[in-house]
């Protein structure tokens, strides 16, 4: 059972209390361990990852990725060489040709399960939000948060690698970014048609938004420094965006 917190966002926000999750009841519900997405990527690859012992195929997985995260985090993906890979990772060049063919899919593989993820959660609101464009979007801000603070250093490597992307990466991450938008773009929308909402621009608003939500993963030291939890981080955009677009009855 999800782990429900209450808070009062005071003058700025809905005169009722407002009801979020905590990280620990998102994680809860959506499983972004390292072992759970690596598995995933061995499913989706089954056709091309030469191995036949899927627990051996996952664990190396995990290696490889979080190396491949790790020294892109210092050095950047491109200067990456596959040779200092397999010297971090402790594999030989032969076992990492077993999982990838190419630095190109190996990033593609990475990117996958980003935008993967992004569709898992962002992408299906529950049902009973459907008709409450004000939950909806509370909930899309919160949700966007958990899920890059739970997978932060994917997040981190798709934002700070983006220009150097092959034309399909670029591609997938601009549709990616676009699809974010566009379903806060729709709950603005709804909020706007049912007298909550005072948006003039919601596509401009939408794109707004959303740098707010990537400055969590981007620059999480700054708020780690600051004492900032994610829940502290959600409340507070939440009730900065509300502040700007509720109107006065409705809050």
């Amino acid at each position: 059972m999800a782990v429900i917190v209450t808070t009062d966002y005071g003058a700025a926000m809905s005169s009722a209390s407002v009801q979020f999750r905590t990280l620990k009841a998102f994680r809860a519900e959506f499983d972004f361990s390292s072992e759970a997405i690596c598995s995933r990527i061995l499913e989706r690859h089954r056709g091309t990852i030469r191995t036949q012992k899927p627990h051996v195929a996952v664990a190396r997985l995990v290696r490889i990725i979080q190396t491949t995260l790790a020294l892109s985090n210092r050095q950047g993906f491109h200067s990456m060489s596959l040779r200092e890979l397999a010297t971090a990772s402790g594999l030989s060049m032969g076992a990492l040709y077993t999982y990838f063919d190419s630095k190109d899919t190996l990033l593609m593989m990475i990117l996958d399960e980003v935008w993967s993820a992004v569709s898992a959660t962002l992408g299906n609101p529950p049902e009973t939000l459907a008709e409450d464009p004000v939950r909806r979007l509370r909930w899309l801000l919160e949700t966007h948060v958990y899920l890059t603070e739970t997978m932060q250093p994917w997040f981190l490597f798709a934002y700070m690698e983006a220009k150097a992307f092959p034309k399909e990466g670029r591609e997938k991450a601009r549709r990616s970014e676009l699809a974010t938008e566009s379903l806060i773009a729709d709950a603005l929308a709804d909020g706007v048609r049912c007298g909550q909402f005072s948006v003039a621009n919601i596509e401009l608003t939408a794109a707004l938004i959303k740098p707010l939500l990537q400055d969590w993963y981007v620059k999480r030291g700054k708020y780690h420094r600051r004492g900032v939890s994610p829940e502290g981080y959600v409340q507070t955009v939440i009730s900065f965006v509300e502040s700007a677009i509720l109107l006065r009855t409705t809050r």
